[in-house]
């Protein structure tokens, strides 16, 4: 079977070939009745043009790099999602380019990515999207990019993110208001920024309820369930056990769950877990985690949007744009108030 071609869209069309890119590319300035001809004649005939034929055709290489360091499955798996259902809305393609971001060579690499894809433009991932350097090399290349929750210098570029901080706050809150005085913390890993963030909202709200929190109380994870696991043995070891346990993210709030249930403790019955992100593990854990709902897949769609758009340049000397999404505080069967 012959491949069918832009040339034969254009002729079935009754129309210019350039006419037919225009409608494609999504172009302003093509009469209605133009476009609906095109688009018919498109669908007709099965038409799908390749990304390079489409890169030969403009400035646009219809790529978006996706750059990720991040432990947590489920977390990247959203973040693909969402960014992936926003590309395919315009006819984007993503590529997702895992990576050390703590080694020198990454830098090396960013650059090599985005001038072999030609790379439209980028997303970059915790803890990607506050390694400097990283940002440095996207500038001097003059790739346009979008920072999923950072911290250092947060005003550099476009940035998508929630209020890691007040999230943090509202869950210890709920935990509080159940009626837990002893609460355990397990930090994110260190080298995130919405780690932080989500351990000052935690201590915040203890200190407005009049609480001191005991250092055997928090313990350094680094977003994976075994760093959970080992977290909340060590918690479970202090003299005064806890009767909460709010861990930075999800997996490691599952990783609560498995060491609760292998000293034979009843969640939420002896120990109350809670999580933050609200990903698939949260809804499949026995019992279902309390969380905070991350906007994870909305996240990502934006920062992909916000590329297509083109509402950021790194040559541009005016404010980068900054989009603040809304979380919400999910309460299942992980959460109740302690015994006694």
């Amino acid at each position: 079977m012959a491949t069918v071609t832009i040339h034969h869209v254009a002729e079935r069309a009754g129309v210019s070939i350039k006419t037919v890119s225009r409608v494609l590319n999504k172009e302003p300035n093509v009469k209605p009745a133009t476009r609906d001809k095109v688009l018919a004649a498109a669908e007709t005939l099965r038409y799908r043009p390749s990304v390079s034929a489409r890169s030969l055709a403009g400035a646009r290489s219809y790529l978006i790099a996706l750059f990720s360091d991040n432990p947590s499955s489920n977390y990247i798996a959203d973040i693909q999602r969402g960014a992936v259902s926003r590309c395919r809305e315009d006819g984007y393609h993503l590529v997702l380019e895992p990576l050390d971001s703590a080694a020198p060579t990454a830098t090396d690499l960013i650059r090599n990515t985005v001038a072999t894809l030609r790379a439209h433009g980028a997303i970059l991932t915790p803890p990607v999207s506050d390694r400097l350097s990283v940002l440095q090399a996207l500038e001097e290349t003059g790739t346009p990019f979008v920072r999923i929750a950072p911290d250092k210098e947060p005003d550099r570029a476009a940035r998508v993110r929630i209020d890691d901080r007040q999230a943090a706050y509202e869950m210890t809150v709920h935990l509080l208001e159940l009626g837990h005085r002893h609460i355990g913390f397990i930090i994110g890993h260190p080298d995130h920024g919405a780690s932080h963030l989500r351990h000052e909202g935690f201590l915040q709200a203890m200190a407005d309820h009049g609480l001191a929190v005991r250092d055997e109380h928090v313990a350094q994870g680094f977003f994976s369930f075994n760093s959970g696991y080992a977290c909340a043995d060590a918690l479970l070891e202090a003299d005064v056990r806890p009767t909460a346990i709010f861990a930075s993210n999800d997996d490691m709030a599952v990783g609560v769950l498995a060491a609760a249930h292998r000293r034979r403790l009843s969640v939420p019955a002896d120990l109350s877990v809670a999580g933050f992100d609200d990903t698939p593990a949260a809804m499949t854990s026995v019992p279902p985690l309390t969380t905070v709902r991350q906007p994870i897949f909305q996240m990502a769609a934006a920062a992909a949007e916000m590329l297509i758009r083109g509402e950021w340049d790194p040559a541009d000397p005016g404010p980068a744009p900054s989009r603040l999404l809304p979380f919400e505080i999910v309460v299942r069967e992980s959460t109740a108030p302690p015994r006694g």
